[in-house]
């Protein structure tokens, strides 16, 4: 399947199920942005794998990077949710085929709506099927919806089928809702909107050595490309390069007991020992444990991060299933 054209936006990036995916008459496909991949998200695709496997062709998203809002209102874009590598890791377990991540550039966002169906889902992607939420908008300053999709995909024979919202608590689930729960640290609400357990993925680097000398080393986190939850403690699982899963006490803000301002990411991991500096880190919170405080007695600092670590081991305990899954690999 020839992706590229030079008249013809950027080729998306290919996240296969199986390697060497090719398919060869057409494809069912969703399109959106998939920032979180949550309940709502997993519905879309429960029926688009429906609508692929009754048309007898594979089952692919469409997803983006970076969100078109960063190209088109910088200012008010917001804090993505995942990193498309793992929002590809949890759109293929929930049985699609493959996640396309759609390069987005100026040239890209100003595609008119007939373009955008035209050039990439019909011509390129050679779509079969479509399956979208009822506010699926797409082209230029968002003029196509979901009216302008099926009439398009009308004329050329296109399936469009329109999914519904899933509402749980008495309001729809969206992306929106769930960074809303994330930023207020709020993460057990999160998760349970979610597919999977919300990942913050850094680099591990050099920090004040303060934990170690505590008792309690950290591995510091840096170049985090996606939101932060609220300043606090979390119990979370660190998953480490090599697979190996830790249970993992996290503090997020500014370490108020040395006088520090700046908001730092620090991940003890239970039970770890080596060196991780340079290795990048993916952090999945489970529960939030406390808020931050300032401690004037080292002593009564290291019995809470005691505290801390205890709880955690008891709520992050390691899967017993073998080392987890990397989401880093393309073609």
């Amino acid at each position: 399947m020839d992706l590229d054209s030079a008249s013809s936006p950027a080729a998306p990036v290919v996240y296969p199920r199986v390697d060497g995916w090719s398919p060869t008459s057409g494809l069912a496909l969703a399109v959106g942005n998939f920032d979180g991949v949550h309940l709502g998200h997993a519905e879309i695709v429960r029926r688009l794998r429906a609508t692929a496997d009754r048309l007898g062709v594979p089952a692919a998203v469409l997803t983006f990077d970076p969100h078109p809002a960063t190209i088109v209102r910088p200012g008010a874009a917001p804090v993505p949710l995942t990193t498309p590598a793992r929002r590809a890791e949890l759109l293929l377990a929930l049985g699609i085929d493959a996640v396309l991540v759609q390069p987005v550039d100026r040239r890209f966002v100003a595609l008119e709506a007939e373009a955008f169906y035209h050039d990439l889902l019909r011509d390129r992607l050679r779509v079969r099927a479509i399956v979208e939420g009822a506010d699926f908008h797409f082209g230029r300053g968002r003029r196509g919806d979901v009216g302008l999709l099926a009439a398009l995909a009308a004329a050329d024979g296109v399936a469009v089928e329109i999914v519904a919202p899933v509402v749980a608590a008495g309001a729809a689930v969206s992306s929106s809702r769930v960074r809303e729960l994330v930023a207020s640290g709020d993460i057990t609400g999160a998760n349970r909107l979610s597919t999977g357990p919300f990942r913050v993925t850094g680099e591990v680097g050099h920090g004040a050595h303060r934990g170690a000398a505590l008792g309690f080393p950290t591995a510091n986190l840096a170049a985090i490309a996606t939101l932060l939850p609220a300043a606090g403690v979390y119990a979370a699982r660190a998953v480490l390069p090599d697979g190996r899963v830790h249970a993992a006490a996290v503090h997020i803000g500014p370490n108020a007991s040395f006088g520090e301002t700046a908001v730092s990411v620090e991940a003890h991991l239970v039970g770890f020992t080596g060196d991780l500096y340079g290795s990048r880190l993916d952090v999945d919170f489970l529960a939030r444990l406390r808020d931050t405080r300032r401690f004037d007695a080292i002593d009564d600092l290291v019995a809470q991060m005691r505290s801390d670590v205890e709880a955690t081991a008891r709520i992050a305990a390691p899967p017993a299933t073998g080392p987890a899954p990397r989401s880093d690999h393309a073609t």
